[in-house]
């Protein structure tokens, strides 16, 4: 299977929880890398509207693997529907994309 590279971005409600789910990743070779940033989010959640301060995670992976993370990232995670979203990587530098497919398990 060829690999295709992309980004998993997924919230965390707090850094702990993100570190922990970078770091299972990570762990478990399912993540080249994992990017951590506090971010301010606004949603509707059951009818109302919310604002917190959350923690976005870039996931650096082949997206052949992004079954497998979303079921790793819903096993640890707090919310009742987390955020698991995938956008492909369309051109990148090759040293960087093999560094990145080395890391993986696919």
């Amino acid at each position: 299977m060829s690999k295709k590279y992309g980004l998993i971005l997924v919230t965390a409600g707090s850094e702990t929880e993100a570190e922990t789910i970078a770091s299972a990743l990570i762990t478990e070779h399912l993540a080249a890398c994992v990017s951590v940033h506090p971010i301010k989010s606004l949603y509707r959640w059951r009818g109302e509207i919310n604002s917190d301060t959350e923690w976005q995670l870039v996931i650096k992976t082949d997206l052949n693997l992004f079954a497998t993370i979303a079921a790793k990232i819903t096993a640890i995670h707090s919310y009742e529907v987390p955020e698991i979203i995938a956008i492909p990587i369309v051109q990148g530098a090759v040293p960087y994309l093999d560094w990145l497919g080395s890391c993986l398990n696919s």
